[in-house]
């Protein structure tokens, strides 16, 4: 019963162990689906599960027959159209980022918007490009592309035939990893593992996303500066780039560097401006846009290929190219690399997609999205695309602009295909340059995440280290290789976390029935013989010794030790009651012949074994005091604690390692007359120690208690009635319930006999 009396409440009821509640409280008979029935409802068929799964793979289905034509379409047009151009524009310079000539970044940003119109769940991000994956994908590239001398001696192989160049040989290369992405990407839609973003936390991609921002502007430095750099692929390799600059830095294309130092400052400053006053600008102002209309006219106007020797865009082949099975030995060499590719795509992209389902409160389908990516990329690659997922900033600029829908999305690749199909002509005399300087400048958001470092730092130091860590391995190691890493040491610190946990002493705050560290409050009050110990992670073979410890620091002994102690004490008592030189005095029990002395070296060549057996007292004519002199100065550990509570509320399995391991240390304890209790475990919990045979005469299951209170009070009923159970008056104990006053106090309900708790 409660009863609330203002801000505070009364609690009547009985002192509930495990087995008293489930006496009292019958459990429900509850039928637990098996694999078999799992796959009975995953096998079955109805009409409304047809409709579901034909909704489920198909949302435009759901969402434009409720299309608001009159209030959205405006908005959508006007966004679809700056996305576009701005699809365009990154298109071409992520291009750059793969190695392969820039017209075929359009295909990229025109084919996954079109699957994603139909396939997708989100209404707001825009797919294509992304500078993280073009960079993973164009170290594939310059891994598998042979040098020119080799592919001279090469001409012969299937994949680079006498009619094929170099620049074909990278498009294929870069084209079959993006349709084994896909693939993988499309099986895990499949098979329902979208679960496995989990494994990369924020920290992660955050630290992985900043990595790739630097080594996108390390390798955007050769065209900024027209230099001739050799690619590498292999670990320290942005170290080897630098190098290869810094050794050529005089041949430096002045034209080339002062044009992409001014786009730069003018697209960061105009960027800046759309931050700060993006409340005030109906839109943001297209700068990359303008830049690029000024640059072709500027690069026309005064011939600067020829003039100054500059790098530009060159031919831009009309229409669409034909579509190319992808090669089937990139594939056995690509699996890894595609894999990385296809994790980190869906990573992005769900992650900004979430943001934007949470701020307009629309549901998105993590195995959906692995879907409509998949088959993205493999239509993408199919037709000499590269890998696509979603550009931060050009989701940005479709949701600011007031995009609503997907319907946005298809009019961007509608300005992405007329540029491919009739204008793309006109971008021909763009200096490459101006193209790594629009890369460089959509890097922006990425590069500030060096500042999360120290609002993470102040967070959670695990997290901090994760990003730091990530950072490192994503720089040395590269892209691939460094997201392998960052997984892997991200799960390691999971382990850490769990392996030392911060296990704590617990005692009550203000005499009521809160429990607390009691290194954290001053009104703290511990009951007298009691210890209260709390486990704060789940218990495992990796950290049982660690819980040992820890315990042992807690209870200040070694139960083993003081067990063994005692055992060979009573081997000794023994032997002198055998010989009759002991008398039981009111001081205790003491040696009648001072001049006995026994040997401690047959004692210590006894078998440790037999010391850790319970220690049996039964043979011997009165009780030992273990806390009081024993005869000829035999020193036993003294211990004032009577009762050790465990509090498990926070321990969600043990495995069989660490059920051994902790039944042990139950058996120690209880074998020194401390009594262990077990508080906050689940029915689940004492169920699996049941079927693993934990309990027997020793560890009973009458151990287990709800909460610590109702631990404490038992051992406080049990201590009481135990000092008094040699009464002439022995009558059957009543059942006893309590009240907490509202001052904290503690009194017998049914008696009315107040009851103090004496800390």
């Amino acid at each position: 019963m409660i009863e609330p009396i203002g801000n505070q409440y009364i609690v009547a009821r009985p002192v509930y162990s495990a087995n008293a509640f489930g006496e009292e409280h019958k459990k429900k008979q509850r039928h637990h689906k098996t694999f078999l029935d799992h796959l009975k409802v995953c096998c079955s068929c109805s009409t409304q599960k047809a409709k579901r799964i034909a909704l489920s793979l198909f949302p435009i289905a759901s969402w434009l027959p409720a299309y608001r034509i009159k209030e959205w379409l405006l908005s959508d047009i006007v966004s679809g159209i700056s996305t576009g151009l701005v699809a365009v524009l990154q298109g071409l310079a992520f291009a750059l980022l793969v190695t392969i000539p820039p017209s075929y970044g359009l295909y990229a940003a025109f084919f996954p918007v079109i699957i994603y119109f139909f396939l997708g769940t989100s209404k707001h991000i825009s797919v294509g490009p992304f500078p993280v994956l073009s960079m993973m994908v164009g170290a594939v590239v310059v891994r598998l592309t042979p040098s020119e001398s080799t592919a001279a001696l090469e001409v012969s192989n299937s994949s680079m035939s006498n009619d094929s160049s170099a620049d074909e040989y990278k498009v294929m290369v870069a084209a079959t990893v993006t349709i084994l992405s896909g693939i993988i990407q499309l099986l895990m839609g499949v098979l329902q593992i979208g679960f496995v973003v989990i494994y990369l936390s924020e920290s992660l991609i955050s630290g992985f996303t900043t990595a790739a921002a630097v080594h996108v502007l390390v390798s955007q430095l050769k065209f900024m500066l027209q230099l001739n750099v050799p690619a590498h692929t292999d670990p320290f390799s942005i170290f080897k780039v630098l190098n290869s600059i810094f050794t050529q830095i005089e041949k430096t294309n002045i034209a080339d560097l002062v044009t992409s130092l001014i786009i730069l400052l003018i697209v960061f400053v105009v960027k800046e401006i759309n931050q700060r006053y993006k409340a005030k600008l109906p839109v943001p102002i297209p700068i990359e846009l303008i830049m690029t209309v000024i640059a072709t006219g500027v690069s026309y106007g005064f011939d600067f290929k020829n003039r100054f020797e500059v790098a530009v865009v060159g031919e831009m082949k009309r229409g669409f190219q034909s579509p190319r099975a992808p090669d089937m030995q990139i594939f056995q060499e690509t699996i890894g690399d595609s894999f990385g590719i296809a994790i980190v795509g869906f990573v992005v992209a769900f992650s900004v997609a979430s943001v934007y389902s949470l701020k307009y409160d629309y549901p998105i389908d993590g195995n959906q999205e692995l879907i409509a990516l998949g088959l993205s990329n493999i239509f993408s690659g199919s037709f000499k695309g590269f890998a696509a997922s979603t550009a931060l900033s050009r989701s940005g600029v479709q949701e600011s602009t007031g995009g609503k829908t997907q319907i946005a999305g298809l009019l961007s690749a509608i300005i992405v295909l007329i540029v491919i199909v009739s204008i793309g002509f006109l971008l021909e005399p763009l200096q490459k340059s101006v193209l790594a300087a629009l890369a460089l400048g959509n890097l922006k958001g990425m590069l500030m995440q060096f500042t999360e470092i120290r609002r993470l730092w102040q967070k959670d130091k695990y997290d901090c280290l994760i990003w730091i860590m990530t950072f490192i391995f994503a720089i040395v190691l590269g892209l691939g290789l460094g997201l392998a890493a960052s997984v892997a040491f991200q799960l390691l610190t999971i382990v850490f976390r769990t392996q030392f946990p911060k296990c704590s002493t617990l005692a009550n705050v203000g005499r009521s029935n809160v429990y607390k560290n009691k290194k954290d409050y001053a009104d703290m009050y511990e009951p007298e013989g009691v210890k209260i110990f709390r486990c704060p992670s789940p218990i495992y073979f990796a950290n049982i010794h660690f819980f040992k410890q820890k315990l042992i620091d807690a209870v200040g002994f070694n139960p083993l030790r003081v067990l063994r102690k005692r055992n060979k004490a009573l081997k000794k008592i023994r032997k002198l009651q055998k010989k009759g030189l002991l008398q039981v005095t009111p001081k205790g029990i003491i040696c009648t012949n001072d001049g006995f002395k026994d040997s401690d070296e047959e004692l210590d060549n006894n078998q440790i074994e037999g010391l850790d057996q319970p220690i049996n007292t039964t043979d011997l004519p009165f009780e030992i005091d273990w806390n009081a002199d024993l005869p000829l100065n035999t020193m036993v550990p003294k211990i004032s604690l009577h009762s050790l509570i465990l509090d498990f509320s926070a321990v969600s399995f043990l495995d069989i390692s660490s059920m051994r391991g902790l039944k042990t240390l139950l058996q120690e304890f209880i074998r020194i007359n401390v009594d262990v209790y077990i508080v906050g475990s689940d029915d689940d919990f004492i169920e699996k120690l049941v079927q693993c045979d934990f309990f027997d005469d020793e560890v009973k299951d009458s151990i287990f208690f709800l909460t610590i209170h109702d631990a404490v009070l038992h051992i406080l009923m049990k201590k009481d009635y135990s000092a008094s159970k040699f009464n002439s008056s022995q009558e059957k104990q009543p059942k006893f319930d309590f009240i907490i006053n509202t001052n904290g106090g503690l009194r017998n309900r049914e008696c009315q006999v107040p009851v103090e708790t004496k800390f």
